[in-house]
Order: structure tokens, then C-alpha cells, then sequence
């Protein structure tokens, strides 16, 4: 039987290098909105001879969400594992001058479509072995990152709180802080660093599956 495997915020970074570690197991479902990086992320899935399935949206629209997830279930009938790498990472500010607009677009991915990804893709997590994959990056209260750190903290407490009550019943909720990457999304927070130092994506993905 194939194994399914979601990924939200498959076109880079982390949840890249996790789509293609996956493929050696699992049929891949590539979420993005960036349907060049998913095509890439296809060809190199096919050339180590695994298979995607591209979902090119937005995870901010319910209405594509749903769609998608009722494709999943009436094509397989469940995921094995979801990972949800997707952020919106918005520019540095003193917490004074926040971007509205930056709020909420960081407020619309981070945490409202989140909430209601758990809501929807929960129902697909049914075997006794499913589990679903947070990623954090502990920056609430720094300097700076007021959008950021507040958002991604507000998501992981979701996840933290789904944890808790699926702990019996399952699935098996993840919550995994990554090493340090040269990812974009580090690029834009921390310009000039001495981006060597980093771990490469894909040496985190695989260390974080080899732990599941």
C-alpha cells in the first residue's frame, strides 16, 4: 500500500529537502505557491524513480484546502505524514513600526491557516502510526521580530495544544526545532552571515526523519 506523504511549503528550505527525502518511502503531495520550485522538486523526485503529486495553492484559502484534502482522501484515503514547513517571514522591525499589512499576512499564514489545516487534515491522519511535523524557531520576544516570533509562536501552541490531545488517540504530533539553515527564509533575517556554518536542509531532514 503507498504511503502518503503531505508537504505544506514544499518549494524550498526545509520542507524541499524533506518532499525529496520522503520520496525514497512515500508518494509526495507538494504544496506551494511557487508551481516552478514544485516542478523542479518533481523532476528530481522522478529522477531518483518516486512520484509527486503538485498542489500548486495557497494555504491561506480554505476553499483550496478543502478541495485538496477531499482529493487526498478520495484518491488514498488518508496521509501518513503531514509536515507543515509553510511561514511567511516578514521583515525585521522595531515591534513600534509594524507593517500592518505585514501582521496580517504573517497573522493569515502562520496561524489562521494552521488552525485550519489541523481541522482539515486531521481527518486524514487515521492510521495508528500517522504523524504530523511542527517546526519551531523560538523567536518570540526578540528585537525585532515582533510579526514573526509572535506568529510562529501562536502556531506552534496550536500545535503544542493538538499534541496534548491527540497524545491517546493520535496522530502523533511532532514538534521539532531544526538546526540552523542557509535557508531564504535565514538569508532575509540574518544578511552577511557566514552561511558555511549552517547545516544543509537536507542533512536536517534526514536526521529529523531517521528520529520519527
Amino acid at each position: 500500500m503507498t504511503k502518503i506523504a503531505l508537504i505544506t511549503g514544499a518549494s524550498r528550505g526545509l520542507g524541499y529537502a524533506l518532499a525529496e527525502a520522503l520520496a525514497n518511502t512515500h508518494h509526495i503531495v507538494a504544496v506551494a505557491k511557487t508551481v516552478g520550485a514544485l516542478e523542479e522538486l518533481d523532476d528530481r523526485i522522478q529522477a531518483k524513480g518516486g512520484a509527486a503529486t503538485l498542489a500548486p495553492m495557497d494555504i491561506t484559502k480554505p476553499d483550496a484546502m478543502a478541495q485538496l484534502c477531499r482529493g487526498i482522501f478520495d484518491r488514498w484515503g488518508s496521509v501518513d505524514l503531514w509536515a507543515h514547513t509553510a511561514i511567511h517571514a516578514a521583515p525585521l522591525t522595531p515591534a513600534n513600526h509594524l507593517d500592518a499589512k505585514d501582521l496580517a499576512k504573517s497573522v493569515a499564514v502562520n496561524v489562521t491557516a494552521t488552525a485550519t489545516l489541523i481541522t482539515m487534515v486531521a481527518p486524514l491522519l487515521s492510521a495508528d502510526d500517522s504523524s504530523a511535523l511542527f517546526f519551531d524557531d523560538p523567536r518570540a520576544g526578540d528585537r525585532f521580530f515582533g510579526a514573526y516570533g509572535a506568529t510562529k509562536a501562536a502556531q506552534i501552541a496550536l500545535a503544542r495544544s493538538w499534541q496534548a490531545e491527540s497524545e491517546k488517540t493520535g496522530p502523533r504530533v511532532e514538534i521539532v526545532t531544526p538546526d540552523p539553515m542557509p535557508t531564504a527564509t535565514r538569508g532575509r533575517f540574518f544578511p552577511g552571515e557566514d552561511r558555511s556554518a549552517l547545516t544543509p536542509p537536507a542533512d536536517v531532514a534526514a536526521r529529523i526523519l531517521a528520529n520519527l
